[in-house]
């Protein structure tokens, strides 16, 4: 929260920025030509907390006491005025990267977040660098080299170790108790003080690190940071007295004196670090925990609305997990009197004996529902709590997570025994088969709602998974043995399948509501194939695959949906290239004659047998070559692709010949 400048809280920041900036110029060690930490990020919260700060006068009032301070604590005048006037350029850099130049102040919620305050942070450390090399060179105290890096750490320690307090955190309750608090405070305290009170003694400063990890993963935001600024707090004055792994190691070493406030600053910026990334990795950890607990909860009542489908959850051993208020309302059991039951108690001997015999396999329950597993919707019988056998039209598929492991089963069903009756009935009745015909239909929309519900309330989980993963390749949260890389790389890679299956799956419920294209707009389909192939851009980068693109210099005009349009040509040049092997040739080619615009998508890839391409766009089918090569995909593009062709007025046709290729021709009415 933003607050207005306060004249005693101003001399208050004044008073201290003298102190502790005197003080850490007195503190350096003799011969040293740094400045210590001097407390560059108390210079820098006056601007990050005000609502109107007055950054000129600021900077200029801090400039004066800069110079001030280094200068009475035993700097040269001329290179008093050089740092000084660099620590206040570095204030002003620091804050406008970090509030991006708006009147707020910087957030610390997430990862993003993190990384845009640490790119302030490191530019403000920087210009502090600079202008240490500007004064040296320019005054001949010291080592240009030797004093940026000395300045510009001490620099970065001091905002990393203090600022993030006047930043906007998501101060999440710990989840340690008092008594657990307790001990790592006390565990970091003890740590500490023998790691810096020894001068001889092998240095244990990492020991450090698991303890303030300990609290950046157990305690409350601002308890963690001020775990860290004690631990830092701690290892100033000891280092400055000669104790500690830091100390004097000219002495120790024959290296430059200067090289202390390097090696304490460096302590200091390890410090933050490690808890600023994990307690903003804990904490959106617990924000996602709590978004995914409220889609799981939406999704429960979804779920729970569906009275008139049976939607049975099993786990890996068919003990019923979950039994929904139409599983209830259909076979007559109460959820709390079947769960933790066997799936088989609700199927007669009768019934699992005539499926079996249906489908050729041996008379058990186990098998029977192995090779149901997957199969699409299938009749099978049910039997009620007060004996009666039901008849259901029933899918049973497997529940895996998003790395493939089994997890459990899920059944849909609706009870058809009235209908089937009724047709039996009144076989030859013109209407009853229309009613039966409409009830199968509501069946379908009411499944397809359903997949379209689920498929949006996965989306939310996927992208912070996707995130997560990006963070962890890319080493943000640190490096990665090449065992876990690979794992990270093929969670990834399994999610994108994932979400771009709900992509499709979404595109797909939406264009099967209309036959027909309802309105359009005139789209010059050389735009809309320069904007899919833009998309397809990442994928042929990553691929050996030449990709040759042919259109003419003027427009080629049609009417249509322009985002429909682009879904074809990504889903063609994408099926192109990945079933093109490497070092083959795509050519997308878009031609206008006669009236038609004509677009044509060929590859040298491994084509699709002929006996196979009459079923090609049918959903869901994939061929055998594709299948013998574990090639990825859904079965869905080609099919939603024919289907927004055919919506528009055109054709889709494919020549293919295993081994050598297959070319996909897009005709569409040019516009009027």
């Amino acid at each position: 929260m933003f607050t207005r400048p306060r004249p005693l809280l101003i001399v208050g920041v004044l008073t201290l920025l003298v102190a502790f900036g005197l003080a850490a110029v007195v503190s350096t060690p003799v011969g040293g030509r740094g400045i210590g930490i001097w407390p560059v990020a108390l210079a820098t919260a006056p601007l990050m907390v005000t609502s109107r700060p007055a950054t000129g006068w600021w900077l200029a009032l801090l400039s004066l006491l800069a110079v001030g301070t280094i200068w009475i604590g035993g700097r040269p005048a001329e290179v008093a005025v050089g740092l000084g006037l660099g620590l206040a350029a570095e204030v002003g850099v620091t804050w406008r990267i970090a509030c991006e130049g708006r009147r707020e102040r910087a957030a610390l919620l997430t990862l993003p977040d993190l990384s845009r305050f640490l790119v302030a942070v490191t530019a403000g450390a920087l210009t502090m660098a600079t202008a240490a090399v500007l004064t040296s060179l320019a005054t001949g105290w010291g080592d240009p080299l030797l004093l940026a890096l000395t300045t510009g750490a001490a620099s970065l320690g001091s905002q990393l170790a203090l600022l993030p307090f006047f930043c906007r955190f998501r101060n999440h309750p710990p989840i340690a108790g008092p008594v657990e608090r307790g001990a790592q405070w006390a565990l970091l305290i003890v740590v500490t003080v023998l790691v810096f009170v020894p001068t001889d003694f092998p240095s244990l400063v990492l020991l450090v690190l698991p303890a303030l990890a300990w609290g950046a993963m157990r305690a409350g935001s601002y308890e963690s940071m001020a775990q860290m600024a004690m631990a830092v707090g701690i290892s100033l004055p000891f280092t400055t007295w000669g104790h500690g792994p830091f100390a004097r190691p000219d002495l120790k070493f024959g290296v430059p004196v200067d090289l202390q406030g390097i090696l304490l600053a460096t302590f200091a910026i390890v410090c933050a670090l490690v808890v600023l990334f994990l307690r903003l990795t804990v904490g959106e950890q617990l924000e996602n925990a709590r978004q995914v607990g409220a889609e799981r909860d939406r999704l429960r009542n979804v779920v729970d609305g569906i009275t008139s489908v049976a939607i049975i959850g099993a786990d890996t051993t068919a003990k019923i997990t979950l039994f929904n208020p139409g599983a209830e309302q259909l076979l007559g059991y109460a959820a709390e009197e079947i769960l933790g039951q066997s799936t088989r108690v609700l199927h007669s001997d009768r019934q699992v004996s005539a499926k079996a015999a249906e489908l050729g396999v041996a008379d058990e329950f186990s098998v029977v529902a192995q090779h149901l597993l997957g199969g699409g919707v299938t009749e099978m019988g049910f039997v009620r709590k007060d004996g009666e056998e039901r008849q259901h039209w029933m899918s049973l598929n497997p529940v895996t997570d998003d790395r493939g492991t089994l997890l459990g089963y899920v059944s849909t069903s609706e009870d058809i025994t009235d209908r089937l009756e009724a047709e039996a009935r009144l076989r030859e009745s013109l209407e009853t088969e229309r009613q039966a015909v409409e009830r199968l239909r509501e069946v379908d929309r009411v499944k397809d709602a359903f997949v379209s519900s689920v498929s949006h309330e996965l989306r939310t989980p996927i992208t912070s998974i996707l995130g997560y993963t990006e963070l962890l390749e890319e080493g943000v949260l640190g490096p990665l043995p090449a065992a876990q890389a690979d794992a990270i790389d093929r969670i990834g890679r399994n999610s994108h399948r994932l979400l771009r299956l709900i992509s499709e799956l979404l595109t797909l419920s939406k264009i099967q509501e209309a036959t027909t294209l309802a309105d359009g707009e005139v789209v010059d389909l050389t735009q809309v194939v320069t904007a899919g192939l833009a998309v397809l851009s990442p994928t042929v980068a990553r691929r050996d695959v030449e990709l040759t693109v042919e259109m003419p210099a003027s427009p080629v005009s049609v009417t249509g949906d322009r985002d429909m349009l682009e879904r074809v040509i990504i889903n063609l040049a994408d099926n192109a290239v990945k079933f093109t092997p490497d070092g083959g040739q795509v050519t997308v080619a878009l031609t206008s004659s006669s009236g038609q615009a004509v677009l044509e998508v060929v590859d040298t890839g491994i084509g699709v047998p002929a006996h196979e391409q009459q079923r090609l766009f049918d959903r869901f089918f994939r061929s055998s070559l594709a299948q013998q090569q574990a090639i990825p995909g859904s079965g869905l593009g080609l099919s939603i692709a024919r289907k927004i062709v055919e919506q528009h007025g055109g054709t889709l046709e494919v020549r293919s010949e295993a081994g050598k290729g297959s070319t996909f021709r897009v005709s569409l009415p040019a516009a009027a």
